[in-house]
């Protein structure tokens, strides 16, 4: 169950030297069986589209339907949250991993005034998907970057590209009107199975997951945490492929994990620490909600589980 709670940001910019008011909507998840807060989500809104670097042009593009689990105490469809997610292929290996939501309201800002982006966001018309980007072979071959923006930090962090142990396996499918074969793997934790279909022979797919003979159409760990569906094909497209030019916090793929679960325990009290702002959350009523503060237990983990180590 979701509840909207009207949140104050109150904070000073002490470089312009102004005090800022901003006015937001919080989600806040209930589990119904037990009733307990599963989790709180701060969406603050950005009137504007950071400069961006291109790194090269697509060729291809793929549409993912993507599906994680928020709670899993629960029933599983009762409690998954998505967002669609493209994944752009360039030359040389280099492919992007975006939310197409995200691209789209980039879109939006950079081609509407100042008053049509006020009303929109009144209406609710700009609310954000998922902050995690993936590029494959960048900053160089056999290379991989996560990008993500938690509350107001840009976090990033490079890795060697993970060579994943497939085991081909008998089962076929199809996807798209694709013929897919199947393969399985375990990384970092959690046992995955894909169909891939060698009638599009490129060695990508959603994520960080690669290695096969063709594109990864469909990817499902063994819980069904953690979905991937291509639900969308363009085989001439010619979008550029860029990176946000923002002043990016270096970390490991732990530090970020550790920021990660800072954030979403508490991620008013993170506001607060990390940009000196201050939130006051009242329900519909106005009424303060006293407990808006208070740490919660996240009842999932996040798609790598070798974080904790």
């Amino acid at each position: 169950m979701q509840d909207n709670f009207a949140a104050w940001i109150y904070c000073k910019n002490n470089d312009m030297k102004k005090i800022v008011f901003i006015c937001t909507v919080i989600a806040v998840v209930t589990s119904v069986a037990s009733g307990k807060v599963i989790r709180r989500q701060l969406n603050i809104f950005q009137s504007s589209v950071p400069e961006t670097e291109i790194l090269g042009n697509e060729k291809m593009e793929f549409v993912y339907d993507y599906r994680c689990c928020v709670d899993t105490l629960g029933r599983l469809d009762d409690n998954l949250s998505g967002d669609n997610m493209l994944l752009q292929i360039g030359d040389d290996g280099l492919s992007k991993f975006s939310s197409y939501k995200n691209l789209t309201i980039d879109s939006i800002l950079m081609c509407s005034t100042q008053e049509q982006i006020v009303s929109a966001a009144a209406d609710g018309k700009l609310s954000t998907g998922e902050f995690m980007t993936i590029y494959k072979n960048y900053p160089g071959e056999g290379k991989l970057t996560h990008v993500e923006k938690i509350c107001q930090d840009w976090l990033r962090y490079d890795e060697d590209m993970p060579a994943l142990d497939w085991e081909l396996t008998d089962s076929v499918s199809t996807v798209l009107g694709y013929a897919c074969n199947s393969a399985k793997c375990t990384f970092r934790g959690r046992e995955w199975t894909v169909f891939y279909t060698e009638e599009i022979p490129l060695a990508d797919g959603p994520w960080k997951l690669h290695g096969l003979t063709g594109l990864i159409m469909k990817a499902t760990d063994k819980q069904g945490h953690y979905t991937f569906e291509c639900i969308g094909i363009k085989s001439k497209a010619d979008r550029p492929i860029t990176i946000y030019k923002v002043p990016f916090n270096d970390v490991s793929r732990r530090g970020y994990y550790d920021t990660k679960h800072r954030y979403e325990v508490n991620p008013y009290a993170y506001y607060e620490a990390t940009t000196g702002g201050h939130i006051t959350v009242t329900d519909e009523a106005g009424n303060p909600s006293l407990d808006s503060y208070d740490p919660i237990e996240l009842p999932y983990d996040y798609i790598e589980l070798d974080w904790r180590k």
